[in-house]
């Protein structure tokens, strides 16, 4: 999963919101000096990624990206889902979008001091480019996946990738209807839960 999905998965609880932004950056069980609910916050991100990784439908997704991009194929699916996300904040939030990501960001920012360095890197990427907002507009993708192939410098523009979502939105979306729904059961939580796909 991508950041905002972990961010939503939070349940606006702040030490799980930071204990998942940062989980990424720490290695290991390098994380002691960290207060047990960031602690559990930690385990829950990392917990989420080994769900994700096994899940029939994000290794089925995956497949769609295979065509250029079959390294890459697992990030592309973590961002795509997080647009796919942002299609239903009205349904896994109470707060709309805009003032999910203010509120997150507002999380991050006043507990920046015990971020990692690298962390703190990341968060100020994020603020800048409003990254989280971004990921709700097909032009936010386009700008996250450009930044993303710049850092990675393998040659590989990410892009790209975007005529493959297009073609391919359907399937995506249903199975990320399918993961959603397996993954909140599987965490027991009740954000909402996929009976009929989007309407456009």
């Amino acid at each position: 999963m991508n950041y905002l999905a972990h961010a939503a998965l939070s349940q606006n609880n702040e030490a799980l919101l930071i204990g998942n932004f940062i989980a990424d950056h720490i290695r290991g069980n390098h994380y002691q000096a960290y207060s047990p609910e960031i602690i559990k916050g930690i385990q829950l991100h990392r917990n989420i990624d080994s769900f994700t990784d096994a899940h029939p439908s994000f290794k089925y997704c995956k497949r769609f990206f295979y065509e250029g991009y079959e390294r890459y194929s697992g990030i592309l699916v973590d961002i795509y889902f997080d647009y796919l996300l942002c299609q239903y904040t009205k349904q896994w939030q109470t707060l709309p979008l805009r003032h999910f990501c203010d509120f997150a960001y507002s999380v991050y920012t006043k507990n920046k001091s015990i971020l990692p360095p690298s962390s703190q890197h990341f968060l100020n990427y994020v603020l800048e480019n409003d990254i989280y907002y971004q990921y709700g507009q097909i032009e936010g993708i386009e700008r996250v996946l450009y930044h993303l192939s710049r850092r990675l410098k393998h040659g590989v523009w990410l892009q790209n990738s975007l005529p493959l979502f297009e073609g391919n939105k359907t399937e995506l979306t249903s199975h990320f209807e399918l993961f959603w729904n397996d993954i909140q059961q599987w965490l027991g939580l009740n954000l909402f839960s996929f009976s009929s796909h989007v309407t456009e």
